[in-house]
């Protein structure tokens, strides 16, 4: 008898169509799995075999051919386990064939019939809603993130015993039903920064523009860097979605499922590799990068990273999207992210510092920092130098007694410079995003901000893309002050972030 069973295989975010089919045939037992499949669904046999056995089904006795079509198409992943189990027992008479149609499966199965979660499952879950499944099944692990796709029946079991019963009408079915949680934002934590270093973490907050700190170990980097998801508007209940999306299929999402408007916070170390840090492998999935994706990718000790690999990531800071192109699959996964980069400014990490000496000679520090290229640190809106703070500034951190009253690092002010944006910005896009024909047309230069800007970039040597990311920060400094116009003064403020002595300078800025 021939049996079939619909399911699906992920190709980076993407899910598309699988038709199990098995087919018995008289002859030796033994198993034939074709359609591209991967050392993982070879070996589903064994354990559906086992299932089988060990759930009270009789597992076949003749040749079992099964095929995974369409066959031009790899696929990957334990989660065709249940399918093949489901199309078995169609197939050897154990259950009827109408109790398969136009029903999704997905799911592994354990040796004692036991059904175990799989990544990747709203995003089958969302394929199985445009194809108007009648329903999804689906471990009791992945219920709730599937029932996060609307207008989709997600049915789920402990077992494929308590499963093919449910299927027969001898069991109640267990259905999760859920529409799209009422999201709720967690709460502020107090912001600890201040002058300099906090008006950068506003502007980066305000207008997603991505932050380089540079200053002596010790100096609070990380701890600055840690606090600007705080600081970001809440996820959209889209958004939010998105994100589980990317966490599902990267195979990191908390079991059991607590989604939250909490924007990614992503820190990677720096001996990570290439594929680790921007996705990738034979069957692709999502790195850091994306892992962040409408958050915060943290970056410590940037000049410690190989230089090949932080210039990969120049293409996707500028699209917010990473494009995986290989022999037999091109994919792309979202990257839409906030940049935070620390790093020394020099080897021994004392250079400019007003107590310590510099260990360093001229050419060891111009080496380092050769590690950084140029177009890289191009697209880095906002450089700040930092310097180590007093003993009686951190005895009163030590106290509790260091939140920041700066009114510009409030979250509502954050939130009112961003719906500014969105209201005139065409699109929605926040100021980093802003095309350089659509911030003449919309950002309202004053004549003599432009007048200025233009002094600064032929005194400077400013490059075409330093020059507009520099108007864009102006931009997001007359918001940030609740300014409808960019004046000379913005200009000014947004010029004092791209010195380009950040690096080199001996006196802390």
């Amino acid at each position: 008898m021939l049996a079939r069973c619909l399911s699906a295989s992920l190709q980076g975010l993407q899910a598309h169509p699988v038709t199990v089919e098995v087919d018995l045939a008289p002859g030796l037992p033994g198993i034939q799995l074709v359609g591209l499949p991967d050392k993982a669904i070879q070996e589903s046999w064994e354990r559906v075999r086992s299932a089988l056995r060990n759930s009270g089904f009789r597992g076949p006795l003749v040749r079992v051919v099964i095929n995974l079509a369409p066959a031009d198409l790899r696929k990957e992943g334990p989660a065709f386990d249940l399918p093949i189990a489901l199309a078995l027992l169609v197939a050897s008479g154990q259950l009827d064939r109408p109790r398969l149609n136009g029903l999704w499966c997905a799911g592994e199965l354990g040796l004692d019939g036991s059904l175990r979660p799989c990544r990747g499952v709203i995003a089958i879950a969302e394929l199985a809603a445009r194809h108007r499944a009648q329903a999804l099944v689906v471990p009791p692990g992945n219920a709730d993130e599937a029932a996060l796709i609307p207008d989709l029946v997600v049915r789920t079991a402990p077992d494929l015993q308590q499963l093919v019963q449910q299927l027969k009408g001898d069991r109640p079915c267990l259905r999760v039903c859920r529409s799209r949680p009422e999201l709720q934002p967690p709460e502020p934590a107090p912001i600890q920064a201040h002058g300099l270093a906090g008006r950068g973490l506003a502007l980066a907050a305000a207008g997603g523009h991505h932050l380089l700190m540079v200053g002596p170990p010790g100096c609070g980097k990380t701890h600055l860097a840690r606090q600007l998801p705080a600081l970001l508007p809440p996820l959209t209940p889209d958004e939010a979605l998105t994100i589980t999306r990317i966490h599902s299929v990267a195979g990191q999402l908390e079991q059991p499922l607590n989604v939250q408007l909490q924007r990614p916070f992503r820190a990677p170390h720096h001996s990570s590799s290439a594929a680790a840090l921007l996705g990738g492998g034979s069957q692709p999935r999502p790195g850091e990068l994306s892992l962040a994706h409408g958050g915060v990718l943290f970056l410590d000790e940037l000049a410690e990273f190989p230089r090949p690999m932080l210039d990969q990531l120049r293409q996707p800071l500028e699209e917010g999207t990473v494009r995986l192109s290989r022999a037999r699959l091109k994919t792309a996964f979202p990257a839409a992210i906030t940049l935070v980069a620390a790093t020394n400014p020099c080897s021994c990490g004392w250079h400019g510092d007003r107590e310590h000496g510099c260990r360093c000679s001229q050419s060891q520090r111009q080496r380092y920092w050769q590690r950084l290229s140029g177009p890289l640190l191009d697209r880095l809106d906002l450089q700040l130098r930092l310097e180590r703070r007093p003993a009686q500034e951190m005895r009163r951190c030590l106290q509790g007694d260091h939140r920041s009253d700066d009114p510009w690092l409030q979250p509502q002010t954050i939130a009112a410079a961003r719906q500014r944006m969105q209201q005139r910005n065409p699109g929605g896009v926040c100021n980093r995003d802003l095309p350089a024909r659509a911030l003449g047309f919309h950002a309202g230069f004053a004549p003599a901000a432009l007048q200025l800007w233009e002094r600064l970039v032929a005194h400077r040597g400013l490059s075409t893309r330093s020059g507009i990311r520099l108007l864009r920060v102006a931009r997001t400094v007359a918001d940030l002050n609740g300014n409808a116009v960019v004046s000379s003064d913005a200009v000014a403020e947004a010029s004092h972030y791209r010195c380009s002595d950040v690096m080199h300078s001996p006196e802390p800025l």
